[in-house]
Order: structure tokens, then sequence, then C-alpha cells
């Protein structure tokens, strides 16, 4: 278990306040010597979705002769599927799979794009997710200047997109600074919002006609995740793009979420939703529904490369001759908020170039663990 606090540089989403970074890496070595990294256990406490590995899933993984990626999970998830379909038994088993991909791939000399079917791309275009709120008393004067500061620091970063967050506010107040941001970036910076489900459905629309105005490319999370008949409300009566899934597990949970026509861009994080065997499930349905999927990603530099590997071997939906990031071209999450977990803890760090984070060509997930970091960052 890894965690590091963040001192005066705490922030806070619609529905909580962020004082640390956590998560839970899980390290696979084979008897051939061959070790793989997994991730799991970053949205919430770490210690269930170790309990989960430790006491229940560890022992059944051990027992199973052939530990390909696919006859694991679908081993593990039949022993799990009466009382652990979603929450820390899939992040577990998550963790687990994205680690024996890893090994997978270096035991065949691939990367994980190339055995999920091939590297459509090299590079991804990145978009920064930033914006959150730095207090919870909204002084008009001093935040919106703060956020001023900010999203130029972005710009200046080399992003030309930003996922902001909204919903820690009355409308009104969101209202300022979703145009603050506009006015900073200015008209041809690509701008997505975040509510991580703060609303019900009246209120999301009503803050989606705001981002309409500012032409804003996705709403994410506007209600809760049970909430399939507000996330369906909401998509009929606003044209902004409706995004969502971040909190929702393995190809049942998304089936679901699609045939209540929920959302227009599928988001499963690839810790959490079942890893990379399952996302492979949910973009299969995505396509079959001609809906995009863009990763979810917020841990630390194992989720980053795990959610490049995807990306890098997802197609475009729908196809074109000329690929359109966003449109229909996949692109990555890449938080901008403090994280050592995520910028410290590999060897070799994620590199903006030109908006574009390139995706490691080595086998397994690419990236390397720099082990005194993450000794450094360990929980007993």
């Amino acid at each position: 278990m890894l965690k590091t606090p963040l001192g005066a540089e705490r922030f806070y989403s619609s529905q909580a306040e962020f004082p640390e970074r956590n998560s839970l890496l899980v390290r696979i070595t084979t008897s051939d010597g061959v070790t793989g990294w997994g991730e799991g256990g970053q949205y919430g406490p770490a210690e269930p979705v170790k309990t989960c590995i430790d006491e229940v899933l560890a022992p059944q993984l051990l027992a199973i002769d052939d530990a390909s990626p696919g006859v694991v999970w679908e081993r593990l998830y039949a022993g799990i599927r009466d009382f652990g379909s979603k929450g820390p038994y899939i992040e577990a088993m998550s963790a687990l799979d994205i680690a024996l991909w890893d090994v997978l791939g270096k035991s065949l000399g691939a990367s994980i794009a190339t055995l999920m079917g091939g590297r459509s791309r090299e590079r991804v275009k990145a978009y920064g997710t930033g914006g959150y709120y730095d207090t919870l008393d909204f002084d008009r004067h001093r935040d919106l200047a703060r956020l001023a500061t900010v999203v130029e620091r972005y710009a200046d970063e080399g992003l030309g997109m930003l996922k902001m967050k909204i919903g820690l506010l009355p409308i009104a107040d969101d209202a300022l600074r979703v145009q603050t941001v506009r006015d900073v970036l200015g008209d041809d910076f690509v701008l997505f919002a975040d509510a991580n489900h703060a609303y019900n459905a009246s209120s999301a629309i009503a803050m989606g006609r705001v981002l309409e105005r500012a032409d804003f490319q996705f709403f994410e999370e506007p209600v809760p995740p049970e909430d399939r008949r507000g996330y369906a409300r909401v998509r009929e009566h606003l044209d902004i793009a409706i995004a969502g899934g971040e909190a929702e597990y393995t190809r049942y949970g998304f089936r679901d979420l699609i045939a209540g026509d929920c959302v227009d861009i599928l988001q499963p994080d690839i810790c959490v939703t079942g890893g990379i065997s399952e996302v492979r499930n949910i973009v299969a349905l995505a396509t079959t529904n001609n809906l995009r999927t863009i990763p979810h990603v917020w841990g630390s530099g194992i989720a980053v490369a795990a959610a490049l590997q995807v990306c890098s071997w997802l197609p475009l939906v729908p196809y074109t001759h000329r690929p359109v990031p966003v449109q229909n071209e996949p692109i990555i999450e890449f938080d901008r908020t403090r994280n050592p977990l995520r910028d410290d803890l590999l060897s070799q760090s994620f590199v903006l170039q030109n908006g574009y984070i390139e995706v490691p060509a080595g086998p397994g997930l690419g990236v390397e663990v720099d082990m005194d970091v993450l000794e450094r960052h360990c929980v007993k």
C-alpha cells in the first residue's frame, strides 16, 4: 500500500477533500523470475482491496495451472460473483489482471497493446485534469484569479485540452468558473467538465446548458452512477456529449449503462473495472453500439502505463480516414494535481510533448518501478 500526504496542496472535488494520494500496487513474480506490476485500491482505502487479494484471490490464483490473464480472470470471477461483483473485489481483480498482462508481455517480449491486437498509435493525445477547488469557502475575486493562474500554467505545459471540476458550488458560481476558464484559454482550447455526480437530473441539465454556451465538449458524471434514468434524461435534453463509467464495474455494469441510453462516452478505469482483460470486453460493447471509450485514469504511474497501452490499441469509433482526437480518436487523461506516486514512482516518467504522451515501447507495460521511491511511500 502506498500513501503520500499532500499538505498545503490538498484540494477538493464536489464529493471530497483530497489530503493525500494513495494506491495499492501488486507485484507478481513467476517461477522463471519474470515480474509484473498491477494497480488497484486507488479510489478509497487500499486496505479492503489488499484483504481481498491476501485472503481470497491470491490463494486461488496460485492454485491455477495456467496463469494466462483471460483464464485467471474468468476463474477468479466465477468464485466471487455471488458476493463480489462490484467494489474492492473487482479492484483487486484489476490489479492482478494488469500484473498478469505485464508478465505475459515480458515473457513474450511484446507490449500489452501488441498482445491486445496491435498498436494503432505510438503516442496518445493527452488532456489535463485540474481546476479543482482550493477551499470550501468560495470568494469570487480570490478564487477566480487563482483558477485563471492555474489553467494558464496548464496551457504553458503544452496541453491543448483540459477537464475542469464542477459541482461543489451553486450553479451560478460554477458558471463563473466555467467562463473564466474559457476566457483565459481562448476559443480554440478543448474543454471538458466533471461534476463527480454532484447533481440531480434537473440541476445537471441547467449546468449542462452553461457548459454548452461555453462550448465544452463533454460533461462527465452529471448524476450519481446509480441514477440511470437521470443519466438518460440529461442526455436527452442536452447536446453536449455525456460521459461516465469510472464508478462502474465489469462488462455487466457497462452493458446496463449502454442499454439505458445513459452515455455517449464510456470511461472505464482499468484499475477499477476489472483490468485489461475486462476492458477488452467493455470496448467490444462500446464499438458494437458506436460509442467512444476514453479510459478514466487516476492512480500511480502503473495506472498511466496501463491506460497508455489500452489507448494505443483502441480503435477509432467510428472509423475515418483522418482521425480527430476526442471526436473519434482516443485521448488519455493526464491528471495535473500533485501526485508523487505518478510522477516519481517509475524509473522514467511520462513526458508531455506537443500535447501527446508516447506509449512505452518495451514489453508488457513498458515501464519499471523505482524500488527506492516505492519503499519511501510504502505503508506496512
